[in-house]
């Protein structure tokens, strides 16, 4: 016996592997929705055979949106962007397409929905990527009034684009760029706890029409989360401070030779270092703010923090490998 089906658009993703892994544990099945469905083969061992199912669509496509929906009993929408590529924008991506998956939802009767959002969603925010997110919230709630909504902070996990990324640069770069002087705070949060948070939104009706803001044990700032990343693969680095005014047109100048001309637009050379919608994103504290509903509201309350799970993850990046020095020379 089942507690019925979960359809998982962009299941295929980084947080999805793990959500579909909570929501089998809860007595879920999962039908994961991707657009490359030869890319996702690895999600079906979340579950045991049968448990996960993989179908392809696309969230701008309402015909494929139907098909991933019929019989489904929720829905979680993990879809999103932190870069645009072709027709992959904010725009078309976060809002729009959040707006159609909710709005077909709605038609089949479903109200368990549940949109993965982000912190710092601001309808009046200059970051397209915080706007759209904003939007996709208003949108989904528009359609289903009972959906529930997760606003994590950066997300971390050894599959991630955030630690992975910076660490990667040190390879290369003898100077780290503080932007802004690297005073924004932020509070990562480890995906196996949002993947938790995702299933209590799934599974208990007590957050319908609710609002989450997801965040890990710990406050650090821009500067801090630099030197964490340089113990854990020992590669020292000086920061060097890159004021806004000059961080701005560098990032948008990175976004639109990664996203317009080749071979950068071919993804060979993988994400452009900044662009400037992050830049703007940076202008902001992405923390938990006060008074707001958090991962201990939906019963989560082991936290993994950054120092604890990163290092495992990021040992790739040393010059001596996995293991200390002293025991590779001994």
């Amino acid at each position: 016996m089942t507690k019925g089906l979960v359809t998982i658009f962009g299941g295929s993703g980084f947080i999805g592997r793990y959500a579909a892994r909570e929501l089998v544990k809860k007595g879920w099945r999962v039908r994961v929705a991707c657009r490359r469905v030869n890319l996702a083969g690895d999600v079906r061992l979340a579950g045991a055979p049968g448990w996960v199912d993989i179908v392809q669509a696309n969230i701008r496509d309402r015909a494929s949106i139907e098909r991933a929906l019929e019989g489904a009993d929720a829905v979680v929408n993990l879809v999103g962007v932190l870069v645009e590529k072709g027709k992959q924008t904010f725009e078309s991506t976060q809002a729009e397409g959040a707006a159609l998956l909710a709005e077909v939802a709605a038609e089949k009767g479903i109200t368990r929905f549940v949109q993965v959002s982000a912190i710092g969603a601001d309808a009046g925010s200059v970051s397209h990527y915080a706007k759209t997110k904003a939007e996709a919230e208003a949108a989904v709630r528009k359609a289903i009034p009972a959906a529930t909504i997760l606003r994590p902070s950066v997300v971390f996990g050894p599959e991630d684009n955030f630690f992975n990324k910076f660490a990667e640069m040190t390879r290369v770069a003898p100077l780290m760029p503080a932007i802004g002087g690297g005073k924004t705070r932020m509070q990562p949060v480890y995906a196996g706890n949002v993947a938790e948070a995702i299933a209590v939104a799934v599974d208990d009706a007590g957050t319908e029409g609710k609002t989450y803001e997801l965040g890990g044990p710990r406050v650090y700032t821009m500067n801090e989360i630099y030197d964490l990343i340089s113990a854990a693969i020992d590669r020292p680095r000086f920061k060097i401070g890159l004021p806004f005014f000059l961080a701005k047109p560098i990032g948008y100048l990175c976004g639109a030779v990664w996203r317009f001309i080749p071979p950068f637009s071919w993804g060979f050379l993988g994400e452009p270092p900044v662009t400037g919608d992050q830049v703007e994103m940076l202008r902001t504290d992405n923390v938990v703010s006060e008074g707001a509903l958090t991962l201990k509201d939906l019963g989560v309350t082991t936290l993994e923090s950054a120092e604890a799970i990163t290092p495992a993850y990021l040992w790739r990046f040393r010059d001596y490998g996995e293991f200390h020095k002293a025991s590779s020379e001994a």
